[in-house]
């Protein structure tokens, strides 16, 4: 049985560890180049006890990646994926992925900057996918969606879809309305929704 006193040490171990994450995460977002000191004096900690929990930089970068991952699959399970049509559902999970990554843009430019492997790539985006496969295959089954492409060749265009989205938008080459509005579009098309949307002008 743990003692009283390991219990306490384990739960001071993972408050510093989410006080380090919260402190890198909004510091390196305003400054991409702020120094371990710094985030350690944001998070209320001392240097040597960021390095007990993230020996490297790289180490708290991946970290950070993975909260702010965390963070996007949260607000995406908020929206309720399993009710409704599955073409809102999935332009509602795509949409809150967008709102969380958003709001970190210089962040998410720096650990962008960072090449991993395609190994760590997927894992990255399993979450994600799992969801968007789960909301893709619901669409199938009530008939929505066609089943002439495979469903991992879908998910896979879909995430790309979502991020030339928010590229688009981020660029100010689209509006809000017009990237969502063109993301919806390309979706349907290639899931072969049975009902596709009214065309819209959009706005020049």
């Amino acid at each position: 049985m743990m003692s009283s006193s390991a219990r306490n040490r384990r739960a001071d171990a993972r408050r510093s560890r989410a006080a380090i994450l919260d402190a890198a995460t909004q510091v390196l977002n305003a400054e991409p180049g702020a120094s371990l000191e710094a985030i350690a004096g944001a998070a209320g900690v001392t240097r040597p006890t960021v390095y007990a929990h993230f020996p490297s930089r790289e180490q708290l970068l991946l970290a950070v990646v993975d909260r702010i991952t965390e963070e996007a699959v949260a607000a995406m399970d908020a929206a309720d994926l399993d009710t409704g049509p599955a073409a809102d559902a999935l332009m509602c999970l795509l949409d809150a992925g967008a709102q969380v990554t958003r709001r970190y843009p210089v962040l998410l430019q720096l650990i962008s900057a960072h090449p991993v492997s395609p190994e760590a790539d997927h894992d990255r985006h399993t979450p994600v996918a799992d969801r968007i496969r789960r909301v893709i295959q619901r669409g199938r089954q009530t008939g929505e969606f066609d089943d002439r492409l495979p469903v991992d060749w879908l998910v896979a265009a879909t995430i790309r879809l979502g991020h030339a989205a928010s590229e688009e938008q981020d660029a100010d080459r689209l509006s809000a309305l017009a990237a969502q509005d063109a993301l919806r579009i390309s979706l349907l098309r290639i899931l072969g929704a049975t009902a596709q949307p009214d065309s819209s002008p959009w706005p020049r």
